[in-house]
């Protein structure tokens, strides 16, 4: 009984785990460096640098630069030259981490709450004098290399990479992340440093960070850090970003000596601040999710999972929804023997005319309730709730507080899952991208044809 009641007067409430989550203060600073945080009592802390940078910034001679300013950015500083950077930050117990995406850089560190101003500082000499010597550029440009090799490995990310180079084909979405081998080959010091001069600035920036710590304290340390010449525009304006418009089209990239065929279909899926991004997350948690790992068998409430099991259709499946500031991906994904392809992408295909024409509220209320559990375990962590500060205000301009986002989940019902889904995939030209033994994949004119119902 006194076990009982330890657990009932320690749970939360949904609804009360909303209301107390702390409220994100943000500042600008004269130079447009923003400046956001979340006030808890835990005894350590993620601060980080959110930029707005990635490889829709390059061009195609210089595709892979951020990727390898990124590595660079660990291997030492004009203040802390070769590993005493490395050796300051585990001197505090520190853990410093970074990754490039195609609209953004981050550069983060989880540290004790009482050493949030020096994290700081470090951050700020990592992104203003970032060391790049022709020798340590040379090093790290073999490593880089390597990576690329591993990469080529995962088909996934293969994958992906073939279905953004088809959707987007000739802009710049179109360039993988980490650039070519060509590129990284011959990217000079000239270029890493065009790149930090050009991207690293405070109107790009967002500094944010989750944990015990002082908004006041944060301001001041970024005050004190994040002024002067290196993070202000020598012109008046921010570099714009060009128009990517998407493709119906595919990539094949047939390989029958690979076990598994690996296939991505998408149409075109609406920008960060669209409102229809809500409507679709929901629809993507109507089709679930599914890998062979997991128990239920044919019993899981996702139909195509129940499909994928009873009839043995695929190894996993997932559905996704790619946002980026004016356009997105809005697909799925999967992995299946050769000669269960054209079984999938049928009954995949159907899931998604289905979306449009007859989902119900039942289906759309357990949705709901995953994509809000989903939510809440963004709370899990310093860290993930530093990130979400950060993207959000690259993304929105603000940080949206999860009870707006309950709220907009709240709202959504069958008819809007419908109308939405029917706007977006309805008859509309889809990409493809797919890798390994592929025969069986069907014409694009046949799967084309299959974004549509003939109903008389």
């Amino acid at each position: 009984a006194l076990l009982t009641l330890t657990r009932k007067r320690g749970a939360a409430t949904y609804a009360q785990t909303l209301q107390n989550i702390p409220e994100t203060q943000v500042t600008t600073l004269e130079n447009g460096l923003r400046v956001a945080s979340e006030e808890s009592n835990q005894p350590t802390c993620t601060v980080g640098l959110w930029i707005e940078a990635g490889s829709r910034y390059e061009d195609t001679k210089i595709n892979g630069a951020g990727f390898f300013v990124e590595h660079m950015a660990f291997k030492g500083t004009k203040k802390r030259p070769g590993s005493a950077f490395e050796k300051e930050v585990e001197s505090l117990g520190a853990h410093l981490n970074g990754y490039t995406s195609r609209e953004q850089t981050a550069f983060y560190v989880k540290a004790l709450s009482k050493d949030m101003p020096k994290v700081v500082e470090l951050l700020s000499d990592l992104v203003q004098n970032c060391v790049l010597e022709d020798s340590e550029i040379e090093k790290e440009r073999g490593i880089v290399l390597q990576e690329l090799k591993e990469m080529d490995s995962n088909l996934t990310d293969v994958t992906f990479d073939y279905l953004h180079a088809t959707a987007y084909q000739g802009t710049a979405l179109a360039h993988t992340v980490e650039g070519t081998t060509e590129n990284i080959k011959r990217l000079t010091r000239a270029d890493l440093a065009s790149y930090i001069d050009t991207h690293f600035k405070a109107p790009r920036m967002v500094l944010a960070a989750a944990g015990g710590i002082s908004h006041r304290e944060l301001v001041d340390a970024a005050k004190q850090h994040f002024t002067g010449a290196p993070f202000t525009y020598k012109g008046d304006s921010v570099p714009a970003l060009a128009r990517c418009r998407f493709t119906g089209s595919e990539i094949r990239a047939r390989d029958d000596a690979l076990p598994l065929a690996h296939i991505a279909l998408a149409v075109e899926g609406p920008g960060w601040a669209d409102p229809d991004n809500v409507v679709l997350n929901v629809a993507n948690a109507v089709i679930g999710r599914y890998d062979r790992t997991f128990g239920g068998g044919k019993n899981q409430s996702s139909r195509l999972a129940a499909l994928a099991v009873e009839h043995n259709l695929c190894h996993s499946f997932e559905p996704f929804n790619t946002s980026y500031s004016d356009t997105g991906l809005f697909g799925f994904h999967f992995v299946s023997d050769p000669l269960s392809i054209d079984d999938m992408m049928f009954c995949a295909q159907r899931e998604w005319m289905r979306l449009c024409t007859s989902t119900t509220e039942s289906e759309v209320t357990r949705a709901k309730n995953c994509l809000r559990n989903a939510m809440v375990a963004q709370l899990d962590g310093t860290t993930r709730v530093c990130e979400n500060i950060g993207s959000h205000l690259l993304h929105y301009g603000r940080c949206i507080p999860l009870e707006e986002w309950d709220a907009r989940i709240s709202a959504v019902d069958a008819r809007m899952v419908r109308d939405v889904c029917s706007k977006y995939i309805y008859d509309k030209c889809p990409a493809i991208a797919a890798v390994g033994p592929i025969e069986q994949l069907l014409d694009y004119n046949r799967i084309r044809s299959a974004m549509y119902w003939i109903r008389l």
